[in-house]
C-alpha cells in the first residue's frame, strides 16, 4: 500500500526556483518531479542500512566542500585494517572462532560504512559541480603532505 502524497508549500529564492525550472525543462519533467527527486537524493531512505547510518549519510549533503573532501579518505584506522587482513588470513586457514567472526563482522561493517561515506562525498561533490578526478587528486596531495 502506497502512502498518500503530502502537500507542502514553501518559499524558494528566485535563483533556486530558476535552477529547478531549468532542470525540469532539460529533463522534460515538472518542477515538482525534479524537487521530489532532489529531496530523495538528498535524504535517501534505505531499509538495507541502519537508520543512524542513513541519517549520517543524509546529513553529509549539508557539509562544506572541504568537509566532503576529507570524507573522501575516511577509512579504517591502520590497526583496524591490519586486524581485518589478519582475520581474513586466519579465515583462509581455518574456521574463525565465534569471537573472531564477530570481530570480523564488525570490521567489515565499519569498512562498508566508510565506503558508503566516501561514495556519498564523491556524489555530493559531483552534484555541486566538482570534477571528482580533480578532487581525488587534490585530496591525495593533501594526504601526502
Amino acid at each position: 500500500m502506497t502512502a498518500a502524497p503530502q502537500s507542502v508549500t514553501i518559499q524558494l529564492p528566485d535563483l533556486v526556483y530558476r535552477r529547478l525550472q531549468r532542470a525540469a525543462d532539460l529533463t522534460h519533467r515538472s518542477v515538482e518531479e525534479v524537487l521530489v527527486s532532489t529531496v530523495n537524493i538528498a535524504l535517501p531512505a534505505s531499509e538495507d542500512i541502519p537508520s543512524k547510518v542513513a541519517d549520517d549519510l543524509a546529513a553529509m549533503t549539508l557539509l562544506s566542500d572541504d568537509e566532503l573532501r576529507s570524507a573522501l579518505f575516511s577509512m579504517l584506522t591502520v590497526d583496524q585494517q591490519q586486524r581485518l587482513q589478519e582475520l581474513n588470513d586466519i579465515a583462509d586457514r581455518r574456521l574463525l572462532t565465534t569471537a573472531e567472526q564477530a570481530e570480523l563482522d564488525n570490521l567489515v561493517k565499519l569498512y562498508d560504512i566508510a565506503v558508503l561515506r566516501r561514495a556519498k562525498a564523491m556524489a555530493t561533490l559531483a552534484y555541486r559541480g566538482h570534477a571528482i578526478e580533480d578532487e581525488l587528486s587534490l585530496a591525495n596531495q593533501d594526504e601526502q603532505r
